[in-house]
């Protein structure tokens, strides 16, 4: 058998590599349009930041070495122009020499991954200081510029994880750095409970960030930016990384079955529509496993795993793709950021209102041992069910390691409500006899058995308004926990002692804050006779 695969970065040399482990017969050859393959393309911003100084080591395999090791026909420098799935034939390109000839195959693996996107701006595509990162060719590009050009002020349109990553390896080469979005938070898809911490990290250290802000028009060669607001200022160097488009034109040429983003559209075994071929990484749609809704997999990791796994297909093993979770992290200065399926904000863009969340802010390790963090962790589950829809962390220490918890929880099926009975290893130095995955347990446990005593303001009626105590329990020389007016401000730490305070023959509405705090004021006002509710904005 005749296995070609079109794409050599990530998921291609992964799948190929694992069939030749598992078969020594098939011939089998990689096209890659690319100079490079096996490149750690989320590993660029490190090495233009010069915290990965070795070039070479970005390359995890050259062709030669997989010709030596694995019997393996790469040839970078070629471009797949045409698929005919009739006769199993590709039309091909040598981009070097500029032939051009055909190839047959019996099984095709399509990995052609995805591509920047520049956005409409009047004056981007001329301009000789504007650079996309995607892959080593561009980081090369760009480190040539920083080396030949040397700017000193730059300027990032998009506050993603890669916008975010880039401005602080920037920082490091001591630049100047602006951070352009047109969202109101950096870090989307996170939800804005998670944002704040990020945003805050990065003006800390020296990035300016300009959010809800578009660059309508680039002049002076790509040196003037003109923003959507009116304002204007320059800039040595524009860097945009507002997000990617599946790598489809030879797909859609040929008839496969696209997603209504481009996106190709593969079953649990990774098969596209048309007979023997197959599809991995940043350029499929496959299924979510926490909601069954067509999800994008755009993580290298997927696309690792995925090559793998249909290897083990390919090769006759009976396997299925059981579907994408999603979990990806990235360092912000101090601060890692960490996140698993879906945020509030995917949910609601997915038509999905039937889900709670909860924030607690626990410590990261033992709060006895040096050097304890707060660890800020966001979970969204369905009410009714516990089912785990989604987790992010935000934290200095700990925030990858809860959300790959987090993660195989989801995987192994288990509920808000098992999250209690998960045992983590405890030490003082890396947690603590509760983990703070366990402590988001417990909340949810408690949220969901109280859940009929969380009610928000817009469904009180006018008598209850009126005839309710709005109890505000924040502490001395903390911020009130509302915009909505209280009656009483007790702290619950003295909340016990000043109960006569509050008057009886009226339902209790604490007001909502982010902690334990309400729900420890309800368990004291409940146990001492009070009819009490949470009251949310």
């Amino acid at each position: 058998m005749k296995v070609i695969v079109i794409g050599g970065i990530a998921g291609g040399p992964s799948f190929a590599t694992r069939f030749r482990r598992l078969n020594e017969q098939n011939e089998i050859i990689i096209l890659e349009r690319g100079e490079q393959i096996s490149v750690a393309s989320c590993a660029l911003p490190y090495y233009l930041g010069g915290v990965i100084s070795d070039r070479s080591s970005l390359i995890e395999r050259t062709p030669a070495v997989l010709k030596q090791k694995n019997n393996i026909d790469v040839r970078v420098r070629h471009e797949v122009t045409a698929i005919d799935p009739q006769h199993h034939v590709l039309s091909v390109k040598n981009l070097a020499s500029g032939e051009q000839y055909s190839e047959t195959y019996d099984k095709l693996v399509l990995a052609t991954g995805a591509r920047p996107v520049l956005p409409p701006i009047k004056g981007i595509e001329t301009a000789d200081n504007v650079f996309t990162l995607r892959s080593l060719t561009d980081g090369d590009r760009i480190k040539d510029y920083l080396q030949t050009a040397s700017p000193q002020r730059v300027t990032i349109l998009g506050a993603g994880a890669a916008g975010v990553e880039l401005a602080e390896n920037l920082r490091h080469l001591g630049l100047t750095v602006t951070l352009v979005d047109q969202a109101e938070q950096v870090m989307q898809p996170y939800d804005a409970e998670m944002t704040g911490f990020l945003e805050d990290e990065l003006v800390k250290n020296g990035v300016e960030v300009k959010l809800g802000e578009t660059i309508d028009a680039v002049t002076d060669n790509g040196h003037q930016l003109h923003l959507s607001d009116g304002s204007s200022f320059t800039t040595d160097m524009l860097l945009v990384v507002t997000g990617v488009r599946p790598n489809n034109e030879v797909a859609q040429n040929a008839g496969i079955q696209l997603s209504a983003d481009g996106h190709i559209v593969v079953d649990d075994q990774l098969a596209t529509s048309v007979p023997d071929i197959y599809a991995i990484g940043d350029v499929i749609e496959t299924t979510s496993l926490i909601t069954g809704l067509p999800i994008p997999s755009m993580l290298s990791s997927a696309a690792n795993r995925q090559g793998h796994l249909l290897a083990d297909i390919l090769n006759g093993g009976s396997l299925h793709y059981p579907g994408f979770v999603g979990v990806s992290v990235a360092k912000v200065f101090k601060l890692t950021a960490s996140m698993v399926g879906y945020s509030e904000q995917a949910l609601k863009a997915a038509g999905i209102t039937n889900y709670d969340s909860l924030f607690i802010t626990p410590f990261d390790h033992a709060y006895f041992y040096p050097n304890v963090k707060r660890l800020n962790i966001k979970l969204l589950y369905e009410p009714d069910t516990g089912k785990i829809l989604g987790g992010q962390f935000v934290g200095e220490n700990g925030a990858d390691k809860r959300a790959g918890e987090l993660s195989a929880a989801i995987a192994g099926g288990l509920t808000v409500d098992e999250l209690p009975n998960i045992e983590l290893p405890y030490s003082p130095p890396y947690s603590a006899p509760r983990d703070p995955l366990n402590m988001a347990g417990y909340v949810g446990i408690n949220q969901r058995e109280q859940a009929n005593q969380t009610v928000s303001y817009e469904q009180l009626s006018a008598t209850e308004r009126t005839d309710g105590i709005f109890l505000d329990i924040h502490e001395e020389g903390k911020a009130a926990s509302s915009k909505i007016d209280s009656d009483l401000a007790i702290p619950l730490t003295e909340l016990r002692e000043r109960l006569s305070e509050i008057p009886t023959g009226h339902t209790v509405y604490i007001l909502y804050r982010k902690g334990l705090g309400p729900y420890n004021a309800t368990r004291i006002l409940a146990g001492n006779g009070f009819d009490v509710k949470i009251v949310t904005e």
